[in-house]
């Protein structure tokens, strides 16, 4: 008797820092891994998604790619604004609605949105990330009360200001104003969110339709 294939894990954007540390601790667990950096899954080609997930049966799909443009509204380039959008929204829309007909024929599966607090809490000067990731919750809880009857999981995390590439153009100021926001006068790492995803999908088969946000800010 053959034994079971492992199951896999989808990690879009997975070149960066937190889809790195997410696929190291599933990995550890076994699992199998995609991983696809933007070369191989640009997420906002809607062919390119149906492509790359045309043949896969992900048992969790994190929906992690992202891009920031920040500028004051009246400055923001159009073109800026419509790819935060199409990367951080529509990107994810896409992957999700890519996987789940797969999902509801298994009766199971579990779609993670990678969020930020900027949703709720936004920085001057970041309305395209912010509203973006804020359409982000909307989506997941309509999608996990649209795929609940279908043994399907979805939520949302918010891991907080992170050291990883993407936020490696930060100033130092910034990045120490945004630390000292922290009732732990510390930011969370990309190791701990990961330990987290893992939790909340191996330890937590009954959660859905919730926002985790993970660092130590109040509000």
């Amino acid at each position: 008797m053959s034994a079971d294939p492992p199951p896999e894990i989808v990690v879009t954007g997975g070149r960066g820092g937190l889809a790195r540390a997410i696929t190291a601790r599933f990995r550890e667990g076994g699992w199998s891994i995609a991983a696809p950096g933007r070369e191989e899954l640009d997420v906002t080609d809607g062919r390119a998604v149906a492509d790359y997930l045309a043949g896969r049966r992900p048992a969790l799909l994190v929906c992690n790619a992202g891009v920031i443009r920040d500028a004051p509204l009246a400055r923001l380039d159009p073109g800026d604004w419509r790819h935060v959008v199409e990367v951080n929204f529509h990107g994810a829309r896409r992957c999700a609605a890519a996987v789940l007909p797969g999902m509801v024929r298994r009766g199971a599966g579990h779609i993670i949105f990678i969020s930020s607090r900027s949703a709720l809490h936004p920085p001057a000067g970041q309305s395209a990330y912010a509203a973006a990731k804020a359409a982000l919750l909307g989506l997941t809880r309509d999608l996990a009360a649209e795929a609940g009857p279908h043994g399907i999981r979805v939520n949302a995390v918010l891991p907080g200001f992170l050291e990883t590439p993407m936020t490696a153009r930060v100033t130092r100021a910034r990045r120490d104003a945004v630390r000292a926001e922290h009732t732990l006068d510390r930011l969370n790492t990309p190791e701990a969110a990961a330990r987290f995803i893992w939790h909340l999908h191996h330890e937590l088969p009954h959660t859905s339709a919730q926002v985790f946000q993970l660092d130590s800010r109040a509000g």
